[in-house]
């Protein structure tokens, strides 16, 4: 089952292309270059930029505000503005070249950048396209716009498919998403190689001392000692082994040390 969903989440990922509109619709900003064709009327037809102000200048009918509006609405404000000078004009807008489509993603996880959309996008189709997110906290990430936090958490998300958490991308977006280094589980003493191993949700001691690779052979399994803030939990890997005790197999937490005790010989 977990495979099925892995595959059909890789599935999603890869046939949606990626996107700065939302809704589908791209939204004009500053630095945008326009094609504006007036029907009939090539003295108002011309290619432009929108200045920093949002706003670009056309003969005759002097400034119109461009910025935040998707092309459809742009055309409705230059036909109402040329009807002035030109009977019921028909006007085509044309994006040439998109800079108002630039997603920020930071944290550490993945080198900080300024990602440029070029397509339908969401949260999650981001996320597909991003290098390997292995070293990523997922669970403190979250999704800015402006100065409001709309999503925390993307491992649901990403690793279990809620695709309920998936949001539309837009223009100027911040997307966190620290590094796991810090949320590490460290196993020390009678193990293969002991390390500092990657934390994620539901990880359990027996899947730190495997990550190991297992005990080694002075290994006393029945003392493992879970050291959590100066606190310690004993558990008897050996009768969970055995099957008589499986309660003994207790979640870890980012910054546990898993101590295994060296037998007497």
């Amino acid at each position: 089952m977990k495979k099925f969903t892995l595959f059909l989440l890789l599935g999603l990922c890869l046939s949606f292309p990626l996107s700065a509109m939302a809704g589908g619709d791209y939204v004009i900003g500053s630095g945008d270059k326009l094609q504006i064709s007036v029907w009939g009327s090539p003295d108002f037809s011309r290619e432009t930029t929108v200045r920093p102000d949002g706003k670009i200048t056309l003969p005759a009918v002097g400034d119109v505000a461009a910025a935040g509006l998707t092309s459809a609405a742009l055309k409705k404000r230059l036909e109402t503005a040329i009807a002035k000078f030109v009977r019921k004009p028909i006007v085509t807008v044309i994006v040439m070249e998109m800079t108002n489509n630039k997603v920020y993603i930071s944290g550490g996880a993945i080198n900080p950048g300024v990602f440029s959309l070029t397509g339908n996008m969401t949260l999650f189709r981001l996320l597909c396209q991003l290098p390997s997110l292995e070293n990523a906290d997922l669970i403190g990430a979250y999704l800015m716009r402006g100065d409001k936090i709309l999503l925390r958490n993307f491992y649901p998300l990403f690793m279990q498919g809620k695709m309920g958490d998936d949001l539309p991308l837009m223009a100027n977006d911040i997307v966190h998403i620290p590094s796991n280094a810090m949320n590490k589980v460290y196993v020390l003493g009678a193990v293969e190689q002991p390390q500092a191993v990657p934390w994620r949700y539901g990880l359990r001691v027996l899947d730190v001392i495997l990550a190991t690779g297992g005990f080694n052979e002075y290994a006393k399994k029945s003392n493992v000692t879970i050291i959590r803030k100066g606190k310690k939990l004993v558990v008897d890997i050996e009768d969970l082994l055995s099957g008589k005790d499986i309660k003994q197999n207790v979640v870890v937490v980012p910054g546990d040390y898993v101590v295994v005790k060296e037998g007497i010989f």
